[in-house]
């Protein structure tokens, strides 16, 4: 077994579009360096009242953050993976990422850390590029079946304590560190953060962070 490089901490939120270009350059990295990530849910909004409570109203949210989605159109590597038109049409409110955030701990129960990536990343695709609406249970399970989980168990685990509270953990673990926006990547050696840039940008710093743990 090839020994880490780096231990990366990676803290998101589902409805992040800045993670959804992060998250295939870390795949990338992640495969050039042997870095290991550790994933993190870091849910920005839990519900509908603290979204109104930051936007103030349903409809705002929807389109103050499909402005983010704008830039982060602009910026990522596949333009074409943000269906910004599909979510503005979209029949339901804009979704908290906290039902994903429950299925990703589930996923990663089940399938450990590999699990969850893969969790995330079906369910960022699900609600970014298909418009679906990751806050009803019934579509998240479905994603995860697709995504080859176990639907029943997903199911199961998405409404038990023991995931609300591995999410808790994961929000305890960020305001350990100080975390208060994703994408977040802590590296653990050198408690650097990474910026979030272009894949080269990226290997500069870790290529930097690699000769700091020297």
């Amino acid at each position: 077994m090839v020994r880490p490089t780096l231990t990366l901490d990676f803290f998101h939120d589902v409805v992040c579009g800045w993670c959804f270009n992060l998250s295939p350059r870390l795949r990338q990295l992640a495969t050039e360096f042997s870095l290991e990530v550790v994933h993190h849910t870091f849910v920005l909004q839990e519900n509908r009242d603290q979204m109104i409570a930051v936007f103030g109203s349903m409809p705002d949210a929807k389109q103050t953050i499909l402005g983010h989605w704008e830039a982060c159109k602009a910026a990522s590597d596949n333009p074409e993976r943000f269906n910004i038109e599909g979510m503005r049409h979209a029949s339901f409110e804009y979704p908290s990422g906290l039902l994903s955030a429950r299925a990703c701990k589930a996923a990663e129960r089940q399938a450990g850390q590999d699990g969850h990536w893969v969790m995330f990343d079906a369910l960022q695709r699900a609600h970014l590029t298909q418009a679906r609406n990751i806050a009803d249970l019934d579509t998240v399970v479905e994603v995860a079946a697709e995504a080859g989980f176990d639907p029943e168990l997903t199911a199961t685990d998405i409404l038990s304590p023991r995931i609300a509270e591995a999410v808790q953990r994961d929000q305890a673990f960020a305001r350990q560190l100080h975390v208060t926006s994703v994408p977040t990547v802590v590296l653990r050696e050198t408690g650097m953060r990474l910026i979030n840039q272009p894949l080269e940008g990226l290997r500069e710093q870790i290529f930097a962070n690699m000769r700091l743990a020297l």
